[in-house]
Order: C-alpha cells, then structure tokens, then sequence
C-alpha cells in the first residue's frame, strides 16, 4: 500500500531521514521504533505532507505522493493522529468528531460516518455534549482516534499513541488500535513502548540514525538478537 524509496527529509539545514525506503503491507499494523533522535515522528510528518522530502518517492496505492500538500494526502485517503493531543477542549466530543469530516461536503454522509463512528467508539455518544477538555488523557485519544475514521482514511498514522499514559489506560488505547486494524484500515505507528507496540502489531520496524535498520514481522523483531543492544546503549551499525 505505501512504499517510500530513498526518502531524505529534515527541518532547516538539518537532515533527519537519510535514504528511508520502506514497505507497509495493506491490512498491516506496522510499528515503527528506535532511540530518540532516530527520525520515527519526522517520517510520519513527510508522509502526511506535513513535510515534504528534500528527495525521494513516496508511493501510496501506486500514486506517487511526495509532493502533495497535507489536504490532497488527506483526499488521498491518508489521515494522522499527532502525539500531542489535539482536540478543541471548549468544543463538544461530538462537534470535534464532526471536524474530521470536514472536507466531506454531504451532511448526510457525515451523519451517516458519524453513527457507524459511534458504533466503533461509544464514548463519542456517551459523551457526546460533554466538552473535550473535561476528558482524561486517554479518554481524549478515544476521540481522536474516532475523529480520524471520519475520513473514511485507508492508512492511519500514530504518532505516539500511548505518551503520557497509564498501564490501564494504555491497554484500553491499543484496543482501540485493534478495533481500527478490524475494521478494515492500515495503521502504521510510532512507539517509545517498544514491547506494546510490536505484541499489538504485525510487522516492525527499526529505525536508527534517520535509517531503517530492521523490518520484519512482530515476532522476528521482538527476538531479533540485536534489539537489546539497540536499547542498552549500543547500535545496530556497530553490531
């Protein structure tokens, strides 16, 4: 579904990605990981269009994306969930639900989208007139994750789904990731929680110094004899 081929990408004069090429099957949960610094979030803001590579090809379903600005990414069929949490805290669960489907122009459509969102979210109808800002951390990232299915989105990109979150509550999130998996989205990921993030995927990744050094399934990933190396203060480079 996504293929990004040498991809170099970075902010100013400084270079982040250096020559990324990776491979992300459809009906895939892709977990990316690595050491801070390693380029995982600044991968997703290339291919969201948030930023744009300084070189490279980024295919998606065969079309070559690259280019396109953040709104044509988002009509491509591509939506990101940022780290940070991003809802209008003096708006209503339901009226920032109702802004992912903002480049929809049939209200009927987006009433439609939104009860089968619903379905999927109950805490979208439960709390539904409640404003966002009264909802915990990740009772807000419910939300968003309900808000990005509005779109009706092909890919969906995590950025840090679990930051800031309790081992209880963190589990109720990856559920929720589960819940996207099923009904019929790709979802690739960036996570600090290593062990969480590879269990709740398919395929991993691991990106170190602007590079991807591994990919493989979950499981070759998460046995793979270098991966504590990696965490314990050594490289892949030197391993």
């Amino acid at each position: 579904m996504l293929t990004l081929h040498q991809v170099v990408a970075g902010y100013n004069d400084s270079e982040v990605l250096k020559g990324v090429d990776l491979e992300v099957a459809k009906g895939s949960i892709t977990c990316i990981v690595g050491p801070n610094g390693a380029g995982k979030s600044t991968l997703l803001h290339t291919i969201s269009g948030l930023l744009h590579p300084w070189s490279g090809d980024i295919f998606f379903e065969g079309r070559n994306i690259a280019h396109l600005n953040p709104r044509q990414i988002l009509e491509a069929g591509i939506v990101q969930v940022p780290q940070n949490h991003s809802l209008f805290t003096e708006m209503t669960v339901r009226e920032n639900v109702r802004l992912g489907g903002y480049l929809v122009k049939d209200a009927s459509k987006v009433n439609r989208t939104l009860a089968e969102v619903e379905e999927l979210f109950p805490i979208v109808r439960e709390r539904a007139n409640d404003k966002a800002g009264n909802l915990s951390g990740g009772q807000q990232r419910l939300v968003e994750f309900a808000r990005s299915l509005m779109l009706n989105p092909k890919l969906i990109l995590l950025d840090e789904p679990s930051m800031g979150l309790d081992p209880r509550t963190l589990k109720q999130v990856f559920d929720k990731v589960a819940v996207l998996h099923e009904s019929g989205r790709t979802i690739l990921l960036v996570e600090q929680n290593v062990r969480t993030g590879l269990s709740a995927s398919t395929h991993g990744v691991v990106m170190e110094s602007g590079k991807v050094r591994l990919t493989g399934t979950n499981t070759e990933i998460q046995h793979h004899p270098e991966i504590g190396r990696l965490y314990l203060g050594g490289t892949l480079a030197e391993a």
